[in-house]
């Protein structure tokens, strides 16, 4: 089981010439830890999964898998997605074989699937994952939407925790009628309209401003949850690191703070952040 309500998706650390700077995403992740976070997302957000090919995503793997006390202590999550539904297995597998907490499962970019050719390819890799499952539903990036009633077929398997970003609000009232659906934990996918979508059943966060300020943003959302924060708007702090984040690219905005700030996140793979050169 994910018991954690909050984690942070962490961006992936790259050298100048785009290769993978494991160390650095791995000193991000310590100095997470030491802020208070004890849950993370690694390869699994930002825009940049799909970049990253089948021998860098093993790579990631095995590093996470080394580190004894940071595994033991924290509640690491992996994204698992590809093109190719045999090289998520591959990877499923990989992350069995170690002690991550679960995988985030995510859908192949631009071949878009039909329904019935997603949930099989959903239940393979869930079955070689042999952990806890978050279904990752991104239809604005992948040209896929996991329709509501897949989501209910997929819900019945005892793996499936949770789903990112399932959709709107009518989509998710359908998803909790099913006796299955009543058990998800419906995860916002960043703070996008996180205060609306509290009200309609979103109760845990995959947090992209928690990477710069990651107290204050679990703070906040916590209050959304419990109703505390009742007011239109967000105090000044949020405010500010939301605006920092969300002005332009998320991804881009948070490695140059971060950089900023000591850390050796790297930049980009190009296209993304050309705009910055």
């Amino acid at each position: 089981m994910l018991r954690e309500n909050f984690h942070v998706a962490v961006p992936t650390a790259f050298f100048e010439d785009e290769s993978l700077n494991i160390e650095g995403m791995m000193a991000h992740i310590r100095n997470l830890q030491e802020q208070g976070v004890r849950s993370v997302l690694v390869s699994g957000t930002t825009g940049e999964q799909h970049s990253l090919n089948r021998e860098e995503k093993l790579e990631m793997v095995d590093a996470l898998a080394q580190e004894g006390k940071l595994i033991s202590d924290m509640e690491i999550i992996f994204g698992v997605a590809s093109v190719r539904q045999k090289e998520a297995e591959q990877l499923a597998e990989a992350v069995r074989g170690t002690k991550m907490a679960g995988i985030m499962l995510g859908y192949p970019p631009y071949i878009c699937p039909s329904q019935a050719e997603a949930v099989t390819y959903s239940k393979r890799v869930i079955e070689r994952a042999g952990k806890p499952v978050i279904l990752y539903n991104n239809p604005g990036r992948t040209g896929f939407d996991l329709a509501a009633e897949s989501i209910i077929e997929l819900a019945g398997l005892d793996a499936v925790i949770g789903i990112k970003d399932a959709g709107d609000k009518r989509k998710i009232e359908q998803i909790k009628k099913d006796p299955h659906g009543q058990a998800l934990h419906f995860y916002a996918g960043g703070e996008g309209d996180l205060r609306e979508k509290t009200t309609y059943g979103y109760d845990r966060l995959s947090s992209m401003a928690g990477n710069l300020a990651p107290a204050d943003i679990r703070e906040w959302f916590e209050s959304l949850l419990t109703g505390g924060e009742t007011g239109a708007g967000e105090n000044a702090r949020v405010e500010e690191i939301l605006e920092q984040v969300y002005e332009g690219n998320a991804v881009v905005n948070l490695k140059r703070m971060l950089n900023q700030a000591g850390a050796s996140m790297g930049g980009c793979r190009a296209p993304i952040g050309n705009a910055e050169d």
